[in-house]
């Protein structure tokens, strides 16, 4: 995916993001920056989730946020 879309799309859904996971702080999801591993290790360690947990919370998300896509 082009570096450009995904900063906008990332800038885009960074409130989305917030509001599912309102652990996370304004530095986590800078330092994410739309990378999903990222996002699920923050996942992980903010909410205090098993891996497993996270993916599932994560994949929920994404269903209902279908235009997002992450830098993998």
């Amino acid at each position: 995916m082009n570096e450009d879309r995904i900063v906008g799309n990332w800038k885009q859904f960074k409130g989305k993001i917030r509001e599912q996971w309102g652990r996370l702080t304004d530095d986590d999801i800078d330092v994410i920056a739309g990378k999903k591993s990222q996002l699920l290790g923050k996942i992980q360690e903010r909410q205090g989730l098993a891996k497993e947990d996270a993916e599932k919370q994560l994949a929920e998300w994404q269903s209902r946020n279908p235009d997002f896509r992450f830098d993998e």
